[in-house]
């Protein structure tokens, strides 16, 4: 994170910001790589994809037009993460398909609003340097399109 801090305002932010995203798109990878493995992997691709797209324009939308200030709801949103992430730790050692499910879905949900905080502050003048903004905003359209895969992929994937 002090790396990201001391070079946000200068050139080298742009190859920070190229490597971040390089390397969440190597992690990303083999989620694909298993999804486009079915049969109807393609399509659950593009629907994921659809679907994350459609979550940032309701989002962006309603970025501009509510009147109202959202800084508080970043503490909640971040405990929230938190919950998702302990979560997904105690689901390496359980192995539920459900558990699964149900934090893909709270993920959709908190990264969704995630991204309604981020877009508003952008908006509103919060945020105006360009590569925090985006290391700022790509991780909820990562973890969107990611939650939406994981579970179009166990929901609607054939083995």
């Amino acid at each position: 994170m002090f790396a990201i801090e001391k070079t946000k305002n200068s050139a080298a932010g742009v190859p920070v910001l190229l490597a971040f995203t390089f390397f969440m798109g190597l992690m990303l990878s083999r989620l694909i790589a298993m999804v486009l493995g079915f049969s109807n992997g393609t399509s659950l691709v593009m629907t994921a994809f659809a679907g994350t797209a459609a979550v940032f324009g309701v989002m962006a939308s309603l970025s501009t037009m509510i009147k109202r200030d959202l800084s508080g709801m970043g503490k909640w949103l971040f405990v929230g993460a938190l919950a998702i992430m302990f979560g997904a730790i105690i689901n390496v050692f359980v192995g539920s398909t459900t558990g699964m499910l149900v934090i893909s879905t709270t993920a959709i949900g908190v990264f969704s609003l995630y991204m309604l905080y981020d877009l508003k502050r952008i908006v509103d003048g919060g945020e105006t340097n360009y590569i925090s903004a985006t290391l700022a905003l790509y991780p909820d359209v990562f973890n969107v399109f990611q939650s939406l895969l994981m579970l179009l992929g166990l929901t609607s994937g054939d083995d």
